[in-house]
């Protein structure tokens, strides 16, 4: 028998290679086609122009890294059986299919209230349900029910071929070098001890490299604040356009982002009503940049002006502090935005945000590394590491962002 496969090539990995049968019927299936039109870093391609990849090259890439780490794990004598193996790296493929465009925007403004990852999984049993079962154990895995507890670790943990992925890739498409981690290497000292990952101690130093680059990647990349002030502003849009399709406006709009903009969706209607998922697998990027190309002639002051501002990249202007901005300034700009633009101080409300941002990279709690040593004891990586910045990963940073249209 000819073992059939399809071979991809990868610019970061080199070329994929996925079996015929159940891995490559995910691989194809329109739910995951669906995401490549929907690009993995957002709005982040307005710091870094090369930040152009899609959640599929991404699915791909985290896929190929699970591969891995199943042949390293064997080879150190973890028993995984093939079904086992094979159920792992659908549930990777899988894990993003519930993302919306602009993943994070559409989760506070078009619907409320539930998390791509809640998405994710009614897709996956929906897929589930074609295939007539045979993802159960992929699903199992992905939702840690499976009596392997490492497995769901490989697919949602502190180590995680997600974040091993998005780490590579996204350092590698941005340009920002400095995220670039060792992927093969934590992968080679990847092991399992009593059911839970552990990474040998000699791959200590790659792990030190993997948290800092993803403290780095976090405040250069995910959270710049060029990226962050265009983020609000794509918010605002759609909250305008709420706003105005509430009050009987016509708005222009693909058939998927209508059915959202003038419908009100909560968590209970989004699993209540089997439109809300249908609507919300017709969603990409394309169509919400194609609103806003057509909003930016709007007659509304408000979504016109937001919407030119984001196809014209006329971003807000953004300062960023250690303490929020006083009611006071808030009140000045507000005032001053709305004589620039001649609206009230209500719609002049739409042109201010005000994010408050906190993130720690590391949280022994959530999941922590444990390091192995050869004398089979495990120490966690805090604990383990001669690095002082590691217990300074654990400290929770906390920015305040003031994003305002700009008065000059």
């Amino acid at each position: 028998m000819s073992y059939e496969r399809k071979i991809i090539n990868d610019p970061v990995f080199g070329f994929i290679n996925i079996p015929k049968g159940l891995l490559y019927d995910v691989v194809r299936h329109p739910l995951l086609q669906r995401l490549t039109r929907i690009k993995q870093l957002g709005l982040s391609s307005v710091v870094y122009p090369g930040a152009q990849h899609t959640r599929f090259q991404h699915s791909l890439g985290a896929y190929y890294l699970m591969s891995e780490a199943i042949q390293h794990l064997t080879a150190k004598g973890n028993f995984i059986f093939d079904s086992e193996a094979e159920a792992v790296k659908a549930a990777i493929l899988m894990h993003d299919i519930g993302h919306g465009p602009f993943s994070h925007v559409l989760e506070d403004t078009i619907v409320r209230g539930i998390s791509h990852e809640e998405i994710s999984l009614m897709l996956m049993d929906r897929i589930n349900r074609e295939m007539n079962g045979q993802l159960s154990l992929a699903i199992s895995i992905f939702k840690d029910e499976y009596p392997k507890r490492f497995l769901h670790q490989l697919v949602s943990g502190q180590l995680d071929m997600d974040r091993l992925d998005y780490l590579r890739r996204d350092s590698f498409y941005t340009g920002v070098t400095e995220g670039n981690i060792g992927s093969a290497r934590i992968i080679k000292m990847l092991d399992v001890k009593d059911d839970q990952l552990v990474v040998e101690a000699k791959g200590i130093y790659s792990i030190e490299n993997f948290l800092m680059a993803r403290r780095l990647m976090y405040w250069q990349v995910y959270l710049h604040k060029t990226s962050v002030a265009y983020e609000r502003m794509l918010i605002s849009a759609l909250l305008r356009a709420k706003e105005l399709a509430a009050g009987g406006e016509e708005l222009f709009a693909s058939p998927a982002l209508r059915f959202f903009l003038y419908h009100d969706i909560d968590r209970e209607t989004f699993y209540a009503d089997s439109a809300c998922l249908e609507n919300f697998i017709r969603l990409d990027d394309n169509d919400i940049w194609t609103a806003l190309k057509v909003w930016s002639d709007h007659p509304d002051k408000v979504l016109s002006a937001l919407s030119a501002g984001m196809v014209n990249r006329r971003i807000f202007k953004v300062e960023i502090s250690a303490e929020p901005a006083s009611a006071e300034r808030k009140q000045e700009l507000t005032a001053a935005i709305a004589r620039q633009l001649g609206i009230t101080s209500h719609e002049a409300g739409y042109f201010i945000s005000t994010p408050g941002i906190e993130k720690n990279m590391y949280d022994e709690a959530d999941d922590s590394i444990d390091i192995l040593y050869n004398d089979g004891t495990t120490r966690n990586v805090a604990e383990a590491s001669d690095m002082l910045n590691i217990s300074l990963l654990s400290k929770k940073v906390k920015k305040y962002y003031l994003c305002y249209w700009r008065l000059d």
